[in-house]
């Protein structure tokens, strides 16, 4: 029982299993001029589509890490998706999208996160660019589709947002006298 105790006490301290997530709203900014969202085997705009509601999915599960009550404004300007397609390199004319590094994965965005009382906690426009994607070590075969660009906006997201956000919680709140 004492255990149990315990092990409840640190996941209050702690915010372990506390509902927290900022809310996020993502928009894209003439996603048909975008550097490169070519389909490979599939419509262009089903393939459009398809990478939006992917690079929503992790705009979202970034914002889950953040504390609820924040509001973030995210607006994609550019994607840059890993690899290039080649219409001559599959057989029966079959387009493929072939990953080599001097194809790296990019995004440009620009973005404001303000906090439950609307004070801005961070904003800005990124550029981003993964130079060393193919250096990470994984399995080809385990790779989620846009994987990449994924692991290169969680690296951000880790590096810049998460450190503004708790710089900013531990500052007292401002209260009016």
């Amino acid at each position: 029982m004492r255990n149990h105790l315990i092990a409840l006490s640190l996941i209050t301290v702690l915010g372990i299993g506390q509902a927290a997530a900022a809310e996020v709203q993502v928009s894209f900014q003439e996603p048909e001029k975008f550097t490169d969202i070519r389909p490979t085997n599939d419509t262009r705009s089903r393939y459009q589509q398809r990478v939006q509601t992917a690079f929503e999915k992790m705009f979202n599960d970034m914002a889950a890490q953040m504390p609820e009550g924040y509001q973030w404004q995210v607006t994609i300007t550019d994607i840059d998706l890993a690899g290039d397609v080649d219409y001559f390199a599959g057989t029966g004319g079959q387009a493929l999208r072939i990953i080599k590094d001097v194809h790296s994965p990019a995004v440009r965005f620009s973005h404001v996160l303000r906090d439950q009382r609307g004070e801005e906690v961070l904003s800005g426009e990124e550029r981003l660019r993964d130079m060393g994607f193919l250096q990470r070590i994984s399995r080809p075969s385990a790779r989620p589709e846009f994987e990449y660009e994924r692991v290169m906006l969680n690296d951000w997201f880790t590096k810049n947002v998460q450190p503004a956000v708790t710089q900013h919680a531990a500052v007292t709140p401002k209260t009016a006298h």
